[in-house]
This record gives C-alpha cells, sequence and structure tokens, in this order.
C-alpha cells in the first residue's frame, strides 16, 4: 500500500491569456454524477466578468485582423493538443458526465473532430457568406462578413467538452473573441481546456473562460455595453428572457437556446450568426 498522498489539481479562471483566482476569493465544490467531490473551481464575480470583457476587447484587433488562413492553423494546433492530452479529457468527462469511460471517448473525440471541422471553415466562409452582387449601373458591388467583435458564450450545462467545443470554435474561427461561462455544475473539462489554449498559439484574450453561478455571471455580460452578441446555449427559458431584455439596451445579437444533439452534424448555423456583412461599391473601369 501506497503512504503517497494525491497531488490535487487547482483548477483557475481563464482571462486575457493568464489563470486568476476570483478576485472574490470564493470557491464552489463540484462533484461528479455520483456526487462525489472532484475539485474546488473558481467562483467567478462580476468583476472578473467585467475583466474578461476588456480581455475580450483588447484581444479582438489582432484576432481579427488575422488572415483567416492563420485563424485556421491556430485552430487545428488546438486540435492537436487536445489529442495529446485525450486521457485528461475522458477521465474528466466521464466524471462530469457520469458517462463510462467509451461513452466519455467518443465525446471527446467528436469534439477534437469538430475543432478540426471548425478550422477547415476559417477560410471558407467568404465564399458561403459573401460574394458579388447584380446592381444597376457600373460599380462592382461586392459583400464580406466580418466579425461582429466580443460575444458572451453561456456553455451548455449538460455537454461539458462537446457542447463547450460546439459553441466556441464556430465563435472564435471567423475573427470575433468570447467570454464563456461554463457549465455550473461540470467546468473542469472547460477549465482544463483553458490550459490547451495557454499553450497554444491562440493569443490571451481570444477566449476567457469563467465557472460559477451562470446567471450571476450572465446578467453583467448581457448588460455590458461593450459585449456585442450572447449565445444563450446554457441558459434556461426564464433566465434567457432576463437576458434578453438586457441585451436590447445596445442591440446585441442573441442565439436563443433550444433543444440541442451536440452530437449531430452542426452545419453553419452558429458558424454565421456572429458576423456582420461589409458591402463595397467600387466603379468598373477605375
Amino acid at each position: 500500500m501506497s503512504d503517497r498522498l494525491s497531488v490535487l489539481k487547482t483548477y483557475k479562471l481563464y482571462v486575457g491569456g493568464k489563470f486568476p483566482r476570483s478576485e472574490s476569493g470564493r470557491v464552489y465544490e463540484v462533484t461528479d454524477a455520483k456526487g462525489n467531490w472532484l475539485a474546488n473551481a473558481p467562483l467567478a464575480s462580476r468583476k472578473d466578468a467585467r475583466d474578461a470583457v476588456v480581455a475580450a476587447r483588447k484581444a479582438f484587433g489582432g484576432w481579427s485582423g488575422a488572415t483567416a488562413y492563420n485563424r485556421g492553423q491556430i485552430l487545428y494546433r488546438i486540435a492537436e493538443m487536445l489529442e495529446g492530452q485525450r486521457d485528461q479529457f475522458v477521465a474528466e468527462v466521464a466524471d462530469a458526465e457520469g458517462l463510462s469511460k467509451a461513452k466519455a471517448a467518443a465525446q471527446v473525440d467528436a469534439a477534437i473532430d469538430r475543432w478540426v471541422w471548425y478550422a477547415g471553415w476559417s477560410d471558407k466562409i467568404a465564399q458561403i457568406a459573401g460574394g458579388a452582387n447584380p446592381v444597376a449601373g457600373p460599380y462592382f458591388n461586392l459583400s464580406s462578413p466580418e466579425p461582429t467583435g466580443v460575444v458572451a458564450v453561456l456553455a451548455p450545462q449538460e455537454s461539458s467538452f462537446l457542447g463547450l467545443v460546439s459553441v466556441i470554435a464556430p465563435v472564435i474561427v471567423s475573427g470575433n473573441t468570447v467570454v464563456v461561462v461554463a457549465s455550473r455544475n461540470a467546468p473542469l473539462p472547460a477549465l482544463s481546456l483553458a490550459e490547451v489554449l495557454a499553450t497554444s498559439d491562440l493569443p490571451g484574450g481570444v477566449v476567457n473562460l469563467l465557472s460559477g453561478r451562470t446567471a450571476e455571471i450572465a446578467a453583467p455580460l448581457a448588460a455590458h455595453q461593450d459585449v456585442n452578441a450572447l449565445d444563450l446555449a446554457g441558459a434556461d427559458a426564464d433566465l434567457a428572457k432576463e437576458l434578453e431584455t438586457a441585451a436590447a439596451d445596445n442591440l446585441k445579437r442573441v442565439v436563443r437556446p433550444g433543444a440541442a444533439d451536440w452530437s449531430a452534424d452542426p452545419g453553419t448555423e452558429r458558424l454565421l450568426a456572429f458576423l456582420e456583412t461589409k458591402t463595397v461599391w467600387h466603379p468598373m473601369g477605375v
């Protein structure tokens, strides 16, 4: 029998490429599907949410200004690193969702494949969301997609990793930056994803991850004047209604929650949800 002490992992928030504890100093207990203690996760505050928005805004210029090809390379690099840490994520997803190792492995493999899928879209979005428009007159009229800005994302509550990836990757691949509120009861895969992002080529501030009470963190994000859009995947109907009302103050784009099969083909809905269209007129022959 070994008398070695276990080295327990300390989970932290991920804001601006760094790993702060909550400024409030609060934590909460995370348990597995059977109620067994797994870890203490940081209980993010309203101040943490505001700090994350500042970090996301600061990162937006550089990330949105990067070439689509470069963003695709970086997303693919994240998938490579997730593949290398597959066993860790399988264990965390199995604990978080009460799955067998085989079912958790299938979820993790699907999440990694989804990163690769979205990475491939980076330099193809313009082909389906933009193009030349027929106009009357001697002009070229061209429309091209541009990122919306800072997006606040409430990660799905029930799908701790595949659902999480399915709401982060389509937002950042087009040049947006995000503040993500992880699943309330199963935040550990999200906080471990932050460690992968920090050691990839993804610039700090592009993805910011918070854990804690979903409603407490989401309220200041929905009301924040420097947040441009909301994805309410992890909100229940009552919370979603409150957040939509708050979002109306600065005309945020909002993706409403709904029944989702995260293992299904994601399509392009979320990929296109947080894009604006720039239209340019140019005289012919000039």
